[in-house]
């Protein structure tokens, strides 16, 4: 497995609903697991690398809802939370090509030779991997987006916490 560090101070974005308590809140995640994580299993906060990354997941993000981007205002649209990480963070490289070949994933991913998105449960164990040899997450490559970068990132102990440095309202983030 190839790890890297992560730039320290680097400010890392989160889609959130503005009436989450707390945006930041790796807990969530543990309970209903995600990409890198089996439900009820560790803690991770999925983060993305820069705004145009954040734009792409927004579709995912709002999948259910019954609205487009383009139908959203700032009264209902979602938030973007910038955090910043601890300091000194080492986290796998899923993201370059021979980052994503040690993890034992196609070339093409984040879709499969098929051009089909490469499931969860092909990801999760890997994430579990990452976590027992000690890295603090994975950097990957968005799943809506190659040309993204996202991080799924496991606090080492419940102490360890996103700082928030800023909330950007959704006409603020989405159309800027």
């Amino acid at each position: 497995m190839r790890s890297e560090w992560l730039r320290d101070g680097h400010e890392w974005l989160r889609v959130a609903d503005p009436s989450w308590a707390d945006p930041l809140d790796p807990t969530y995640a543990r309970e209903r697991g995600g990409r890198w994580n089996p439900p009820a299993s560790f803690e991770s906060l999925y983060l993305n690398e820069d705004v145009a990354t954040a734009r792409l997941n927004l579709r995912a993000f709002i999948a259910a809802w019954p609205y487009e981007p383009e139908d959203l205002r700032n009264d209902n649209g979602p938030v973007l939370v910038a955090a910043t990480l601890p300091r000194r963070q080492r986290v796998a490289d899923v993201h370059s090509p021979a980052g994503v070949a040690a993890v034992g994933l196609p070339a093409s991913y984040p879709v499969d030779d098929r051009g089909h998105e490469v499931p969860r449960e092909v990801c999760q164990p890997i994430g579990g991997k990452v976590k027992r040899e000690g890295l603090r997450g994975i950097r990957c490559r968005s799943a809506h987006s190659p040309a993204g970068r996202e991080l799924a990132w496991f606090p080492a102990s419940s102490h360890s916490r996103a700082r928030r440095t800023d909330t950007f309202l959704y006409r603020d983030w989405y159309w800027a």
